[in-house]
Parts: C-alpha cells; structure tokens; sequence
C-alpha cells in the first residue's frame, strides 16, 4: 500500500511523513517512533503542523472508507494516525464516527 501517497493526498511530501509511514508499515514501531515524531512535529512552522495533520486526517478518512476490503489494516491505519495526533494535538481534529454507513 502506497502510504505516503495517502498522507499526501495532493499535496506534496514533507519530512516528518517518512516516519509515520514507517509505523503504518510496522505498527510495533509506534512505541520507539512517537517520541521522535512527536519532537520533529514540534519544530514545524504553523503551515506545515497543519498540512501533518491534514495528512493524518486522510489516513483516517481511507482506512474509513476501505474498512471493508481489508478490516485489519483498517484499524492499524487509524490506530497509527490517531495515536501520533492525539500526542501531537491533544485531540482528533473529528471525533471517530461511523463515517461510512453500514
């Protein structure tokens, strides 16, 4: 699966993408990694934080919308995107909803 093309949607890399997409191909690498991208998220000027998280944000939307084709790699693409920005932001920019109806 193409992650970082779903991260960016349209728009073009950045950096911090390389680490996440790291953890959406091994999830048992989000313990050792949050830490470091919780950090380098830090340091982002305002339009990039936001455009990370927009970027977060579309990985939860394709995991939504796909959840059927592939359950179990639905739920660690938004397990991963929404643990690194509940660190980051405190918060999920949308709560989880049922996004897609049943």
């Amino acid at each position: 699966m193409d992650y970082l093309s779903i991260l960016c949607g349209k728009e073009e890399a950045i950096p911090l993408y390389n680490q996440v997409v790291l953890c959406l191909q091994d999830i048992t690498l989000l313990p050792e990694l949050i830490e470091p991208i919780f950090r380098e998220a830090g340091s982002l000027n305002e339009q990039l934080i936001d455009k990370f998280r927009f970027g977060l944000l579309r990985v939860q939307i394709y995991s939504e919308i796909h959840r059927n084709m592939d359950l179990e790699e639905s739920q660690k693409m938004r397990y991963v995107s929404e643990m690194i920005e509940r660190a980051i932001f405190g918060g999920l920019f949308i709560e989880r909803e049922n996004y897609v109806s049943e």
